[in-house]
C-alpha cells in the first residue's frame, strides 16, 4: 500500500469517529414500536445492565437500555422499566435518588421494576421481593400495580473494588445464577401486563 493511500485511510477513520455524536463500548439499539420504551438500571459489576439488556429482548427488543450513569432524558418515554443491583440489602443509592427527584412524573410510567440480588444464593421468596423491590424501589418511584422480580445475582471477582471483592469472595468467592430465560420471560409478563 502506498504512504499516501495509508495516510488518506487513517485520516478518513479519523474523521469517521470525529463524527460519530457518542463512541461506547455497548450500544444497545431497540426495535421501533409504537410507544417508546426504556429499561433503567443501576449497577455495581453488570448483573443489572445483563438482567435489563434480556428484559428488552423479552419485550421483543423495543426498550432502549440505560445506564443511570449515562444520565438518560427519560421524560420522552412512554414506558419506563427500573431495575438495580442490590449490596447489603440496599438498591443502588444513584437509583434511590434517581427515583426521589423524579417521582412526580415517573410514577405513572413506570411499568415493571427488578433487583438483582446475590441473596446469600438463597432462594427468592416473597419477602426477598418485598425488602428489595416492594419496600425500595416501588416505594422510592410511586409506581403501582405493575410486575416486579427479584433475579438471583452473579459475583465476578474481577468487576469488584478491591475491598468489596475481599470480603465477597471470603464470604463463598464467585457465583452466577443469574439467567437470560428468566429475564426473557419477565419480559415477555411485562408486555401482557401493558
Amino acid at each position: 500500500m502506498e504512504r499516501r493511500t495509508l495516510l488518506g485511510l487513517g485520516i478518513a477513520g479519523i474523521g469517521a469517529l470525529a463524527l460519530t455524536p457518542k463512541a461506547s463500548a455497548l450500544q444497545y439499539y431497540s426495535r421501533p414500536s409504537e410507544k417508546k420504551w426504556a429499561v433503567l438500571y443501576g449497577t455495581w459489576a453488570g448483573t443489572s445492565r445483563d438482567a435489563g439488556v434480556w428484559i428488552s429482548e423479552g419485550l421483543g427488543g423495543i426498550a432502549d437500555v440505560f445506564d443511570l450513569r449515562e444520565n438518560p432524558d427519560l421524560k420522552k418515554y412512554d414506558n419506563i422499566i427500573i431495575g438495580s443491583s442490590i449490596r447489603s440489602g440496599k438498591i443502588k443509592p444513584e437509583i434511590k435518588q434517581f427515583l426521589d427527584a423524579n417521582s412526580t412524573w415517573l410514577k405513572d410510567k413506570v411499568k415493571a421494576l427488578y433487583a438483582v440480588a446475590g441473596n446469600g444464593q438463597k432462594p427468592i421468596t416473597p419477602e426477598v421481593v418485598k425488602k428489595y423491590v416492594t419496600d425500595q424501589l416501588q416505594a422510592f418511584s410511586g409506581a403501582k400495580d405493575v410486575p416486579v422480580h427479584v433475579f438471583p445475582g452473579r459475583v465476578t471477582a474481577a468487576l469488584l473494588d478491591p475491598p468489596i471483592r475481599e470480603a465477597m469472595l471470603a464470604r463463598g468467592g464467585e457465583f452466577d445464577n443469574l439467567k437470560r430465560s428468566e429475564a426473557l420471560e419477565f419480559g415477555q409478563e411485562i408486555l401482557k401486563h401493558a
